[in-house]
């Protein structure tokens, strides 16, 4: 099958392997309920069918009864008892099994598209920071909504509808060949004339219905985007460029919707009126052959009334099904391609870890010993050749030749070597872009290096599983991220099992106590949107509570202080300090007041490290970190 194009070249390629997918995903859910549609299906269609043919037995019954002057004479009402209550039967029959095949498939619909959302979550969760890097936030929501909806519409109604259809064209169309070859290829002519303008109308539609869904999903990006930034619209007056922008991705979406509807609902009427034009020449050929009888190749074409009657009645219900499935197409376009974006999102390969040293507990006596309760010690165990090792963990990082690049087409970092032994508090300063965050990011392996290695404790870090690496690792980011719950469940964010009376300690130690105990319900004080009642000095505070909750022997220090205040940053110093004790940090600030008493300053420019040491050696240098710290050269 040709690829379904869309406007400006948009197509949805391999619709049958996309539907094929659909199909299994439901199958895996509700593998017997499907089978029990099907059969609802088909059964349906055949009661359709078989109610409609003893309309026929009826007419015949009557106009048996009439005489010359259209005066029933010697009528037994009794003869067409029978075939009225089979007729009856059958629809209702027809009626209880399109009833049950519709509830069905509802059920069918909804465990399916929740399967597919809860696949789909739990796959974007083991993509790597990559992936989101390079799409936005309403482009990711729109898979949830549009695309997730637009699936829903054509499981839930547009695959019964069209396989019902389906069925009751060809059910009905047997017993139309059976009741009249000639006036069948008539209508099969027309019919063919109906599917051709109602293709012609439905590609033209489905091109808008799929620039609308890609319409959809940008005006959502841009809604989100806008409303998430509000503070920053107004700050800068630029209220009417977003109204300006906002309403020309709106007359977009407007174009694409009006001209998929016009086309739409033109073929409503069109597929009618062809049918009417069907009915009426059937009519009208049929009354001449129940007149005439003519005689074709030998053979004397006979008609009855009662004949004539019901086959006009299969009339309407071979071409209804005909213009039901035109109508469908449509959403079947939408759906698939909602579909094809789901499943290219499935299809993303997940974060690699092919890491086998894991973090364990261990009790510090004679000899490390492992144990399931947390001790405060904590040690990496490998396997190698069948024996089972354990390593202290002591917080020693190192690179070695580190080479970077977001793509292999651009190298950020060059040749970056440096080591951190336990207990070292190293610092990296440099203008903004210098690669600062980068080289962090590099040791919780966010991203891959192309080239060198990085040791933790001496083990190649790509050996050690990720999970286990980053609960290692402490971090505090300059963007601060709070989710909606209490003050208490972010810090215990990463300690699902943490006391009160360690979410308290860890709120104290970064100084987050005092304003925490202010707030109405203290630590249960519920925040929402970010945490956007708070100030930026708060939620700087809770994030740095947040890492100190889990005790990590290494910490990473991301502009921790950037967005707070002098005389927030000096209680949040002495906090920081007590943090940091013992423990191997690095340290990335602008304030180069914060970094003095770090045992090494590496000073980066262009992905490199141009000058290292401590302050006192890197002030004697007189090269560019003495120019940023007395001033000479500003960072930004």
């Amino acid at each position: 099958m040709p690829p379904m194009r869309g406007p400006a070249g948009a197509k949805v390629e391999h619709p049958f392997r996309i539907i094929k997918r659909v199909f299994q995903m439901i199958f895996h859910v509700h593998p017997i309920a499907l089978y029990v549609v099907f059969a609802l299906i088909i059964a349906s269609s055949l009661c359709t069918t078989f109610a409609l043919s003893f309309l026929s037995r009826i007419v015949d019954v009557l106009v048996n009864y009439l005489d010359a002057h259209g005066t029933f004479v010697g009528f037994d009402f009794k003869e067409i008892l029978i075939p009225a209550f089979c007729m009856a039967g059958f629809y209702l029959l027809l009626a209880i099994f399109t009833y049950i095949y519709a509830r069905i498939m509802m059920n069918i619909s909804q465990d399916t598209l929740k399967k597919i959302r809860d696949d789909l979550f739990a796959h974007m969760e083991s993509l790597p920071l990559r992936y989101f890097d390079t799409r936005s936030t309403g482009a990711v929501m729109s898979l949830y909504t549009n695309d997730v909806d637009a699936l829903r519409q054509m499981i839930s109604q547009s695959i019964p509808q069209i396989l019902s259809s389906l069925f009751t064209i060809i059910s009905v169309l047997v017993v139309m060949i059976i009741y009249s070859p000639v006036l069948t290829l008539i209508t099969v002519t027309l019919t063919t004339i109906l599917v051709i303008v109602t293709r012609f109308l439905t590609k033209r539609s489905g091109k808008f219905f799929l620039k609308q869904q890609r319409d959809l999903s940008r005006i959502n990006g841009f809604c989100e985007e806008i409303f998430e930034g509000q503070k920053v619209v107004k700050v800068f007056n630029h209220e009417e460029k977003c109204n300006e922008e906002f309403e020309e991705i709106n007359n977009g979406l407007e174009h694409s919707n009006y001209f998929a509807n016009m086309f739409s609902s033109l073929v409503g009427p069109v597929a009618n009126n062809i049918g009417y034009l069907s009915f009426a020449l059937t009519t009208i050929i049929g009354a001449l052959l129940f007149i005439h009888k003519p005689v074709l190749f030998g053979w004397t074409i006979t008609l009855s009334i009662g004949q004539l009657s019901g086959y006009l009645a299969f009339v309407k219900n071979f071409s209804m099904p005909i213009s039901q499935v035109s109508n469908q197409v449509n959403f079947v376009m939408m759906a698939l391609a909602g579909a094809k974006r789901i499943f290219d999102v499935m299809d993303e390969k997940s974060e690699v870890d092919e890491g086998d040293v894991t973090l364990v507990n261990v009790r510090s006596d004679d000899e490390l010993t492992e144990c399931e309760e947390h001790t405060g010690h904590w040690a990496w165990k490998k396997y190698r050749d069948g024996q089972v090792t354990l390593v202290p963990l002591k917080g020693d990082v190192r690179f070695f030749g580190v080479d970077f690049g977001y793509d292999d087409k651009k190298i950020v970092l060059h040749d970056i070597s440096l080591y951190a032994e336990a207990g070292q508090k190293i610092a990296f300063v440099g203008a903004t872009g210098a690669g600062k965050t980068t080289i962090t990011n590099l040791i919780n392996r966010f991203y891959d290096v192309q080239d060198g290695k990085i040791r933790y404790d001496g083990i190649n870090i790509n050996h050690i599983k990720k999970k286990d690496l980053r609960k290692s690792l402490g971090m505090v980011l300059q963007d601060t991220h709070l989710f909606s719950g209490t003050i208490a469940e972010n810090i215990a964010y990463g300690k699902k099992n943490a006391t009160r009376e360690e979410i308290e300690k860890a709120a104290h130690l970064a100084n987050a106590d005092h304003f925490i105990e202010r707030l109405p319900q203290g630590y249960d004080t519920y925040i929402t949107g970010d945490g956007e009642n708070l100030s930026q000095g708060q939620r700087q505070l809770l994030s740095i509570a947040r890492a100190a909750i889990i005790d990590p022997p290494v910490l990473i220090l991301d502009e921790a202080t950037s967005s707070i205040d002098t005389w927030t940053e000096s209680l949040v110093q002495k906090g920081m300090d007590s943090l940091m004790k013992g423990r191997t940090v690095f340290v990335i600030a602008h304030r180069l007041s914060t970094v003095r008493n770090s045992n090494a300053i590496m000073v980066l420019e262009n992905g490199r490290i141009i000058e290292r040491g401590d302050h006192e050696d890197l002030l004697k240098q007189k090269g560019k970190y003495y120019q940023l710290y007395t001033g000479a050269f500003e960072l930004e």
